[in-house]
């Protein structure tokens, strides 16, 4: 599984992070995401729904998210 750490930043950062590894997740492998920022959340999952991707948002403790994002 691939990470992407993207605490501390803000949009559209983690959706142009998300954006580099696309042909890891094409080949099958997961990627993760964990951020701080609340927007990230919409941001990722509307372009995970534009590039037909699945994502699971998880909070995994106050404030802060891991975005599981596969094909």
């Amino acid at each position: 599984m691939i990470e992407i750490d993207c605490l501390g930043e803000i949009c559209p950062v983690p959706v142009m992070m998300l954006k580099k590894h696309r042909d890891a997740i094409q080949s099958g492998e997961k990627v993760m995401l964990v951020t701080d920022h609340s927007c990230a959340k919409t941001t990722i999952a509307d372009y995970c729904r534009s590039a037909n991707m699945n994502c699971s948002i998880d909070e995994v403790i106050n404030g802060v998210w891991e975005i599981t994002i596969q094909v």
